[in-house]
């Protein structure tokens, strides 16, 4: 005889702590329906936790439900009929199991059916246990003390991107180890240096945009395995801008390639230093890059902060940078 369980939430947003409780009841029934519930004005659309918990759940029904109704049995004396209903719609089926790591499964169980199976232990009032005692709320407050418990397409909603972006030798690949060190961010380093010391030969078209495509591809590879912060030692906007630097055009490609959440454009105050792949020594020609590179961030429409100044100024308006971010 198949067993059903049912269990509902808001997952807002999905944690260790419920996984672990899908994940356990899962394994007591042949089926499981996982309800998540939401409303329009939640800080996290329903919609998008809805897609996270059928990525994460596949082996589930996980049904959404996004229309305004009462939350608590206090805000209206239709509560229970009207929930009833929606489970019912939701679960048709009998329900042999109604799983919920908190007291309120007792109530929902004897309302729509199905035992209570009192998963996890906050029911025992377990709240030091890392899985019994995760909020959500906590979650949403402060991600980066919760990375760990968090499940992959959460990390990823979370994680914040920064990419340093400015003309020769305003101090990228230096700063970008700074913060580095300061935070623990996994950084991305320069493909196009890597690029231009392995062929040493003028760029074209076509290598600039296989900079730029090469780029993309490392920093997407890399966004898995990093933090709450990814560092980008520069993207393909910054190939953009070299395009149109030497060859007079800036290709629709690269412009449209992913952006990162926040750019920290350097400026040229730093004294230029030829280490061997560098072009634009001039004055003149170093400035006009500069400009340049400023215009296409203008031009794609993404967040940027102007950096400058030396050593420690510079890694103090770059680390103010990042901290509003956060806030």
């Amino acid at each position: 005889m198949t067993k059903r369980g049912f269990l509902l939430g808001k997952f807002m947003p999905p944690h260790a702590g419920h996984m672990a409780l899908i994940r356990a009841a899962r394994a007591l029934v042949d089926e499981l329906t996982v309800l998540v519930c939401w409303l329009p004005d939640d800080p996290i659309a329903g919609e998008t936790r809805l897609a996270w918990m059928r990525e994460l759940a596949p082996d589930c029904r996980v049904i959404g439900h996004g229309a305004v109704v009462p939350q608590a049995p206090e805000d209206s004396p239709d509560f229970w009929p009207i929930w009833r209903g929606i489970v019912a719609a939701a679960h048709p089926e009998p329900i042999d199991y109604l799983f919920a790591g908190e007291d309120y499964g007792a109530e929902l169980a004897r309302q729509v059916g199905g035992l209570f199976v009192p998963l996890g232990g906050r029911v025992l009032g377990l709240s030091d246990d890392p899985l019994s005692g995760l909020s959500a709320s906590a979650v949403r407050a402060d991600p980066a003390a919760h990375w760990a418990l968090l499940p992959p397409p959460v990390q990823a909603h979370y994680r914040r991107s920064i990419c340093l972006h400015g003309a020769e030798s305003t101090g990228k690949t230096t700063l970008a180890a700074q913060l580095a060190t300061e935070t623990g961010a996994l950084t991305v380093g320069e493909y196009g240096r890597s690029h231009c010391e392995v062929h040493k030969q003028p760029l074209t078209r076509d290598d600039l945009l296989l900079i730029g495509r090469a780029q993309q591809a490392m920093i997407a590879a890399a966004a898995q395995w990093a933090g709450p912060l990814l560092l980008v030692d520069t993207d393909a906007l910054m190939t953009a801008a070299w395009c149109e630097m030497l060859l007079g055009e800036r290709p629709a490609e690269l412009m449209a390639a992913p952006k990162a959440d926040l750019y920290l454009l350097l400026e040229p105050d730093l004294p230029w230093v030829n280490d061997g792949t560098r072009f634009f020594s001039d004055p003149a020609d170093r400035h006009r890059f500069a400009r340049i590179v400023a215009q296409v961030l203008e031009d794609a429409g993404v967040p940027y902060v102007r950096i400058a100044g030396t050593g420690h100024e510079r890694l103090a308006a770059a680390r103010a940078a990042i901290g509003a971010l956060h806030d």
